[in-house]
Parts: C-alpha cells; structure tokens; sequence
C-alpha cells in the first residue's frame, strides 16, 4: 500500500462485478488480502477508551484485535476474537457494523470508520484457512445441557458452555446445523460449505454434540429432556420461523411465497444448483413486499434465478431497515425499488395463479412508536404492477410448538418466551431461551449476544459461581 495515502479513507474492498454476479451464487465481496488488512488496521487509533468495543454486542477487544493485524500476528487475533465470538467469519460478513462497531468508531468522526467487519473477516478466514481452532475446556464438570436450535444464539451458547467444561447437545430441526446461517442468508452473502459449516465444526471440536431431525415438542418435549434424559438445564434458541402476512384480498393464490419459505428452498435446499431436483418457483416477473435484510436476500436470489425483480416497500429509503450496503448491492445488481407504496390486493387469472400485485402510493406522516414517520396512504393513487410472483418479507415470529409444549413457559403477546436480557432466565426453572424465539426476528449478532448471556445464565445457576 502506497505511504502517502489518505488515512481518513478505509481501503476499499474487492466486490464482484454486478453485471457478473446478477448471474451467479458466488460470494459478493472478495475480502482483504493481508497487504490490505495490515494497511487498514494502521487507521485504528487504539483508542484508550475504545467506543467500538461498546458497540459490539459480543464485546470483541476490537483495539487488541486489530493491533494485532497491522503488526502480521494474525492467529493471534484470531485467538483474541475467539474468546468472545464463536462465528466470527459468519459476523465479519454479515453483522450491521455500520451500526455498531463501526458506528461508534473515532476515526468515523471526522472520516471513514475503520473496516472492523472487513478485518474480522480477513483475520476469521485466514484462521480457517490455517487450521486455527478454538481451545476447548480441559475437563468436563460432569452437568449436562441440552441446547435447541442450531442457529446463532444456539451455537454461541454451546460454544460457551463447552469452555467451561459442561457435556453439551443440540437438538436441530432441520437436516442440517447453522440455522438462519444455513437456510436464511444466501450463498452470495454467506457461503454455506466455505464459512458456515467450517464455523459449525469449529463448535464441534469443543466438544458439542449435534443431532439433527429432532423437532422440541413433536419428538420430545423439554419436560423429556429434564425428567427422562438427565439435562441439567436447558437453553432454547429456535429462532423465529413463522412467516408473517399482510391479510390483503388475494394472498392464497398460487405464486405467493413468504421470504422464509422461498429462501430456505434455495438455501438449505439448495433449489439454486442445476444438480438439484428442489421444487422452486421460478417467477418471470417477482415482487418482494419489504425493506429488510430478508427482503434483500429474496429480492437478489429471484433475479439469479432470472426473474426480473420489484421491491414494494411502505416508507421511504432513510427508513430502510435493510443494511445500507444491502441496498446498494441490490440497485447495482438492476432490482428496481417502489418506495412509498403498499400492496393492497394481489390479482389472480382463472386458475388462481398470481397475475398482478395492486400497489397504493404512501406519503410519510408523523413517527409511530418505533420512531419512523409512519406511512399514510395517497387517495385515487392505486396502479398495478404486472407480476406472476409475490414473495412476503414482513418479518417472522417464534413457532408456538415450543410454548405449547411446556408447562411454567410464559410468552408475551407476541408469542415470543419471556427471558431476562442479562442471563436468560425463562419462568421455568432451569430453562434459560435467546435469540429470535424471545426477540423475534433480529440480526445474527443480536442473537449471539442472546447465546452468550444464556451461556452465563446456565454456568451461574449450575455452578453457583458467577460467569467471569
């Protein structure tokens, strides 16, 4: 890297071509090389009261991290990001960095954030790339927990616990571990076989068991787990997998997809490859009703399987939930953005197949609870948009089974477990829960965080010491 470059500026990062990945599965942004890491760690200030590590929900010693980067010492940062984040190839990729560490970072007052994410992800594949795996614990303690669900908050908090020495074992649902890493987030933003699954073995090599095709309260209920099966605690970490619907005139009919089923098709599925016999939809014309990050995911994958694509979404682009380079990508790739515009009715031909989506023009008013100026509708602005594929991305909640299941586990109205934000605690003894099955929907991190405050839940109720 030259010497006399502009410091206020990050090194930018290698992306595919749009034109070439509007085509393809292949993973978007191609990462630092360790020139560009080492000439991007130079930025940080190493702040003495570091605002980054404020922002992490996991608490990575960001400063410590990255010293370690610009002086080449790249399996120890690895070791320092190891102490606090079981995924960090996943988090480097996917997390909201814009705003959490780097949203808080010194350097981004007066120019550009250090890339955080982009270091993290350099220094995680760089990790696995050479054999680098976490320490588990020496000995095991003799407790036995059973964790549900595979996906972020799931693993972080197997991770945890199999530090500290506890037989841990996961009960999965699904064919295949990682969760929303697996069946949510598509190959171009995480690849499965070259990030994901390496992460998931990296718990395993802590000694964490992994069963699959288990679904809690079908197969066995948590009461089994605890009376029948000897665990001493519990931690649920299912997610959120119930797709939610808008209740507009012309839902039912055939080519209405929501998000979640149209990924998990494609994803874990693996509907996107020739080799594979998945039944998928492949629309000609699609719109995604949303602006989040899901929303993102289903709008990029129908246009590489050919479909021409339309974002329909209530508010405006500042309120956007979707991550700002989530956008940006998806404009480049060609996906058209109606803004300030909801889906009224969905039209269907005689066979009941979708043939067009009646969208009404908003104009924003004053902010609603969540603090977004809350979107009213135009009168006599109605037209319609040609389409013969909708797909719903308006948020998930948790699947009720779990609750059903078990007796002293309260929910909220929502359907989502009531737990304490700083340990886990459920209502049920003994049971602790985090993730999008107390939240509902969130980001990965939020998750992880969730996963690791759990984690410090169990060891303190089974050990009786408190968590460092």
């Amino acid at each position: 890297m030259e010497a006399n470059r502009d410091m206020m500026k990050r090194v930018p990062v290698r992306e595919q071509d749009p034109k070439e990945r509007a085509t393809n599965f292949k993973e978007v942004c191609l990462g630092y090389d360790m020139d560009e890491a080492m000439a991007e760690a130079v930025r940080c200030l190493n702040c003495k009261n570091a605002q980054c590590v404020k922002g992490c929900p996991v608490s990575i010693d960001i400063p410590a991290f990255v010293q370690e980067v610009k002086e080449g010492n790249i399996e120890k940062a690895a070791e320092i990001i190891a102490k606090s984040s079981a995924l960090p190839a996943v988090c480097g990729r996917v997390c909201p960095q814009e705003s959490q560490c780097e949203g808080k970072c010194i350097r981004g007052i007066k120019g550009e954030p250090v890339s955080i994410g982009k270091l993290e992800r350099f220094v995680a594949d760089w990790a696995r790339e050479h054999g680098f795996v976490p320490k588990a614990a020496e000995e095991k303690n003799g407790k036995k927990v059973a964790v549900i669900g595979s996906g972020p908050a799931g693993l972080t908090c197997a991770g945890d616990l199999a530090k500290l020495g506890y037989e841990v074992k996961i009960f999965e649902a699904l064919h295949e571990a990682g969760g929303v890493l697996t069946y949510g987030i598509p190959e171009f933003r995480l690849p499965k076989s070259g990030v994901v699954q390496p992460e998931i073995d990296n718990v395993k090599k802590l000694g964490v068991e992994i069963e699959t095709n288990v679904v809690i309260g079908k197969s066995v209920t948590i009461d089994d787990l605890m009376e029948k099966e000897g665990f001493d605690a519990v931690f649920i970490g299912s997610g959120a997998g119930l797709p939610k619907f808008m209740g507009i005139p012309g839902e039912n009919s055939n080519g209405v997809f929501s998000a979640n089923e149209y990924l998990t098709r494609s994803n874990l599925m693996k509907a996107f490859r020739d080799d594979y016999d998945t039944p998928i939809f492949l629309g000609k014309k699609v719109a995604v009703v949303g602006g989040g990050n899901v929303a993102m995911d289903a709008a990029r994958t129908a246009l590489r399987l050919g479909a021409e694509v339309h974002v329909v979404y209530r508010r405006s682009e500042a309120e956007l939930p979707a991550r700002v380079e989530e956008v940006h990508h998806a404009k480049e790739e060609g996906i058209q953005f109606h803004l300030l515009t909801n889906p009224v009715e969905i039209l269907a031909d005689d066979n009941g197949w979708v043939k067009g989506i009646v969208c009404r023009k908003m104009e924003l008013g004053e902010p609603d609870e969540s603090g977004r100026r809350r979107p009213v509708e135009v009168a006599g602005s109605d037209y319609t948009l040609d389409v013969d594929t909708v797909i719903m991305a308006l948020g998930t909640s948790p699947n009720p089974l779990i609750s059903n299941t078990t007796k002293g586990l309260e929910v909220n109205k929502w359907k989502c477990i009531v737990a304490d934000e700083a340990n886990g605690k459920t209502t049920k003894e003994g049971v602790y829960a985090g993730g999008d099955a107390v939240t509902g929907a969130a980001t990965v991190i939020l998750a992880m965080e969730a996963g690791r405050a759990g984690a410090k839940g169990i060891h303190e109720f089974l050990s009786g010491q408190k968590a460092e």
